[in-house]
């Protein structure tokens, strides 16, 4: 076991093998669906059972993990010899899961350093692979810390969504705006700016919106080497059409490596709803 480990939540949409393969731990939130409790992930809240329930307008909130629920992880990861913990979140302005840990971290003995990514999403999972890959480089566990945190300021997250009501319904972007995004049929550009989910651009159609989230995108990108992945729920033909887009546009930064593809997680997709279609793009210098 190596001497400090990283953790993140199930926001940050890491694949499990990637995870895995680089010994993140990923704590759970959960979704409320009607009268049902449900961990997010394959055996419990998944994004197709959000989308069907959001269609069927079943009740779905989310909740963030315990303190107590991190500070058994910790615990545990403590008793089996690691000697300090690099606890990488999403957004403290859009969940509370990041308080959690820092609550937690008051609770044990060894040293943990809670980061706030002031993401979501894979953005997060970016940022907790780039806490990694300084471990694995023999870095300690600060410039772990250090580097999530760039890694999370760095990056770019722009997505459309069908319409604003499910945000609007979960508080995570005012009232005021929901009407305006509504008006006259527009199609909300969406970004994540400090931390927040706050309106970008409006344009009138669906395919306008998603030739917008190339430009912005390949904008975002530059002339920098960059991770990029495409995030959907409920829309996989929208997300292939970019993805596809995105990976011969961004050729020279993505020097080889794919654009992830794939759909958003259950959590994150009660918030939009189906859909939404996001990118992010993550420099990786």
């Amino acid at each position: 076991m190596s001497g400090t480990v990283i953790v993140t939540d199930s926001t940050a949409s890491l694949p499990a093998e990637l995870a895995q393969a680089h010994g993140i731990r990923v704590v759970p939130l959960q979704v409320v669906i009607g009268a049902r409790v449900l961990d997010e992930g394959p055996d419990g809240a998944t994004p197709e059972v959000v989308a069907q329930a959001l269609r069927d307008f079943v009740p779905v909130s989310t909740s963030r993990p315990a303190p107590a629920l991190f500070a058994d992880l910790y615990r545990s990861l403590e008793a089996e010899g690691v000697e300090e913990i690099v606890s990488v979140h999403l957004s403290g302005q859009m969940s509370g899961t990041f308080e959690s840990a820092q609550l937690a971290a008051l609770e044990v003995d060894l040293p943990v350093h809670v980061v706030d990514s002031g993401q979501v999403g894979i953005a997060t999972g970016f940022a907790a692979l780039s806490a990694a890959a300084v471990l694995e480089a023999g870095g300690t566990a600060q410039q772990a810390a250090e580097a999530a945190l760039a890694r999370g300021e760095a990056a770019t997250s722009l997505f459309y969504v069908d319409t604003l009501e499910y945000l609007r319904r979960g508080g995570r972007i005012g009232a005021a705006a929901a009407i305006f995004g509504s008006a006259l049929s527009v199609k909300p550009l969406l970004e994540i700016a400090g931390g927040k989910v706050v309106p970008r651009e409006r344009v009138r159609t669906a395919s306008r919106a998603l030739a917008r989230l190339a430009e912005l995108a390949v904008e975002a990108a530059g002339d920098r080497p960059v991770d990029v992945c495409v995030s959907h729920l409920a829309s996989p033909e929208r997300a292939g059409a970019l993805a596809a887009t995105l990976t011969e546009r961004l050729a020279g930064g993505l020097e080889g490596r794919e654009v992830m593809c794939g759909e958003l997680g259950a959590v994150l997709g009660a918030h939009v709803g189906p859909g939404m279609v996001a990118v992010c793009v993550a420099p990786r210098d």
